[in-house]
């Protein structure tokens, strides 16, 4: 008897799990293509084929949708992000700037292709929220992302004990700005989609082009102000 009852059981815990992740596909694909703001959940509930209904029940509300569009789409690259500063750092209490810069610029440049197929809307999905002036949805990406990219803030400070607290921010931020330029994809050619076939060997040269010009812009820093390290 207990048999029989846990097959509509099991099938509705699945069917929950399918609700779920539709939600999150479409929030991802919908908030990239339209905004945050400009996306109804109306029109967001109807791409998913569910109900308002289910948006309480799964996350309680737009912005509880959001952060899960957020985590879903972010956590792998901070998991290995954080893996390899605990490679760095248990090898070397400061990491070399290169060392840092790759760490963090890899797991971060192959963002689009690691979703396979819906790697064009996780891109737009990520350079929307990057550029996206509400704080609100500013700190729900800063609480996503901020540990982990706050550890390598700290790092690469000792990596740079004399640039001054100013120019070691100067530096991460734009590391983040270029990198988070490339992950949106706004410059990438319109008639070469992130996934196509191929496209794995042409990020391969793409991001280590990035790790040597970021490494290389926060190197002329230092020549500039007369603070290079031996």
């Amino acid at each position: 008897m207990s048999g029989r009852g846990s097959a509509p059981a099991a099938q509705v815990a699945q069917d929950r799990a399918s609700t779920r992740e539709r939600l999150v596909e479409s929030a991802v694909r919908m908030f990239g293509e339209r905004g945050i703001e400009a996306t109804s959940m109306r029109a967001l509930t109807e791409a998913a084929g569910t109900n308002i209904a289910a948006v309480n029940y799964h996350f309680g509300s737009k912005e509880g949708l959001l952060r899960a569009a957020v985590d879903q789409t972010m956590r792998a690259v901070n998991d290995e992000r954080g893996r390899r500063l605990d490679e760095l750092e248990a090898a070397s209490p400061r990491p070399a700037v290169p060392d840092l810069v790759r760490a963090f610029v890899e797991p971060g440049a192959g963002l689009a292709l690691t979703h396979g197929a819906r790697g064009p809307d996780v891109a737009r999905f990520i350079g929307r929220i990057i550029g996206e002036p509400d704080p609100r949805v500013r700190r729900i990406f800063a609480e996503q992302v901020g540990p982990v990219e706050g550890r390598y803030l700290a790092a690469l400070g000792r990596a740079l004990p004399d640039l001054g607290d100013d120019g070691v921010r100067f530096a991460y931020t734009s590391m983040l700005g270029l990198l988070a330029t490339y992950q949106s994809g706004a410059f990438a050619p319109p008639d070469r989609p992130l996934n196509e076939g191929g496209r794995e060997a042409a990020a391969e040269s793409e991001t280590e082009w990035l790790v040597a010009f970021v490494t290389g812009g926060i190197l002329a820093i230092l020549v500039d102000t007369g603070r290079w390290l031996a």
